[in-house]
């Protein structure tokens, strides 16, 4: 079962959502909410490298097409997750909700890491099931879904 939803959409959604239940805290006198910016840059890091190692190895970024990947990529990033981009979209929600300082907004990760489990990944992992077989298989043994 698959929706077609983009995940930045979905991740931009759950940050909306996250946003409106919590709003922005009146103060910021701590100045522990400046730590989030650990976690965004993180993020950003995991992002960018997954990306140019996909176009390092000419297969596929586009989430809707995993049967056209040419390349099953393991090394990297992708050495230590099997999903490093919506990894780092998890993460940036994370700081978002570290952010905004409201417990709460940590089921917006949640919300986010399931919706994009059960609607992107399983669809994704079929499809590489079916075009990379065994390879893949080993792969799943050796590397963790997330971290």
């Amino acid at each position: 079962m698959s929706l077609k939803l983009p995940p930045p959409v979905v991740m931009l959604a759950c940050a909306l959502l996250m946003w409106a239940a919590t709003g922005l805290p009146e103060s910021r006198d701590s100045g522990w909410h400046w730590l989030s910016l650990l976690p965004f840059g993180a993020a950003l890091a995991i992002m960018f490298t997954a990306v140019r190692q996909f176009r390092r190895y000419q297969t596929t970024v586009n989430p809707f097409t995993p049967d056209k990947s040419s390349r099953l990529v393991q090394d990297g990033v992708f050495r230590y997750s099997r999903n490093p981009m919506y990894l780092g979209m998890a993460l940036l929600l994370a700081a978002w909700a570290w952010w905004l300082a409201q417990p709460c907004a940590v089921l917006g990760v949640a919300l986010f890491v399931l919706w994009i489990q059960t609607f992107q990944i399983n669809t994704e992992e079929r499809a590489l099931t079916a075009l990379f077989g065994d390879e893949y298989h080993a792969y799943c043994r050796r590397t963790r879904r997330w971290l």
